[in-house]
């Protein structure tokens, strides 16, 4: 079991979708028939941390984790991240509504 800290709190659902993403990096690793080590090593880090990664722990950095996507032939994926931002979307069209008009002067 994990020490608690801060660096390793999520809320519950955060804490589901970091374990439903390390799922999906270890299918993609075992779908391509790669060991924890090859990956590792196409990825310069440890086992152990790609290990972590595939558990889902908050506490391997993104560039460990934009690295082993890499590794996987997955690089890509990265800029699917935030790209479809509905509620950054209504919010800004919110506010094109609600504008004034310049002041005259």
């Amino acid at each position: 079991m994990t020490k608690f800290s801060k660096s390793n709190w999520l809320p519950s659902q955060l804490a589901a979708n970091l374990a439903v993403v390390g799922e999906q990096i270890r299918l993609a690793r075992l779908r391509r028939d790669l060991s924890l080590e090859q990956v590792a090593e196409r990825a310069q880090c440890s086992r152990l941390t790609v290990a972590k990664l595939e558990k889902g722990m908050p506490t391997v950095s993104v560039g460990v984790l934009v690295r082993v996507l890499y590794a996987l032939q997955l690089g890509d994926d990265i800029l699917l991240l935030a790209r479809d931002d509905k509620l950054g979307h209504v919010i800004q069209d919110i506010e094109i509504k609600n504008k004034k008009r310049a002041s005259r002067k």
